[in-house]
């Protein structure tokens, strides 16, 4: 049974992170396009990132991570924020401008969208808020300094799969930018009664889009100026 509307497909998700067995480490921003959006007419989408499944490239070797080689799987490169201080209990809505100001460290990243169901993203909006916003992993890579004195025109990212580049754009690209996905995370989380700590990260949304992988795809992000990081896809563990 589907949900009827993004209040249900919440509350699927909150029921879901009450059972699964890891650590809250940060949350997924993902875009809905006008056409998709249901009655709440809400932007943008939730998802919950997990302490299991998020790590950093150590060395020069791709940084493994998990997909559903026989569901959905893909890669999008995003830049993810890191919180260096609690998010306030004492204001609800946020503005991209209140947001930026709020203490957080830049970090190029890659999200690793993936879940058992291949059709996850015809279902809708809906279906994928209560599937965790159809995230199964991040990679982190190296810090933007100084990034809300940076025009987002400047932060540009690019993604190759297995050698080959499948996209480049800026963080421009996000709708209202990297503020006003800041700020949709830190409204929504407040309304939920799940505000933002220190050290939790948001991932703001895709850059050069949705890139489907297979396993042993080999991943590269980069921010030219920056960094980049590299993984590889293997298939997913089955578990208790």
């Amino acid at each position: 049974m589907l949900p009827d509307d993004l209040a249900g497909a919440y509350a699927i998700q909150d029921r879901g992170i009450d059972l699964w067995a890891d650590r809250l480490v940060g949350w997924k921003v993902g875009y809905i396009p006008v056409e998709k959006r249901e009655r709440s007419g809400a932007d943008r989408l939730l998802g919950p990132i997990w302490a299991g499944q998020t790590a950093a490239q150590q060395g020069s070797e791709p940084a493994p991570f998990e997909v559903f080689g026989q569901g959905f799987a893909a890669v999008e490169a995003e830049f993810v924020l890191r919180m260096e201080a609690d998010q306030p209990t004492d204001r609800v809505d946020w503005t991209a401008e209140q947001a930026r100001a709020h203490p957080a460290t830049l970090l190029l990243g890659m999200e690793v969208a993936s879940s058992p169901l291949p059709d996850i993203n015809d279902l809708g909006p809906l279906v994928i808020t209560a599937d965790f916003g159809n995230n199964n992993g991040l990679l982190l890579g190296p810090e933007i300094a100084n990034w809300t004195e940076l025009d987002e025109i400047e932060l540009v990212a690019e993604t190759e799969i297995d050698g080959s580049v499948v996209g480049r754009a800026t963080a421009a690209q996000i709708p209202g930018g990297l503020g006003q996905a800041f700020a949709f995370a830190l409204s929504t989380l407040a309304r939920r009664g799940r505000p933002l700590l220190a050290g939790q990260l948001v991932a703001t949304g895709n850059i050069t889009g949705i890139h489907p992988v297979q396993p042993g795809s080999v991943c590269r992000v980069s921010a030219p100026g920056w960094g980049a990081l590299t993984g590889q896809a293997v298939q997913a563990a089955p578990r208790s």
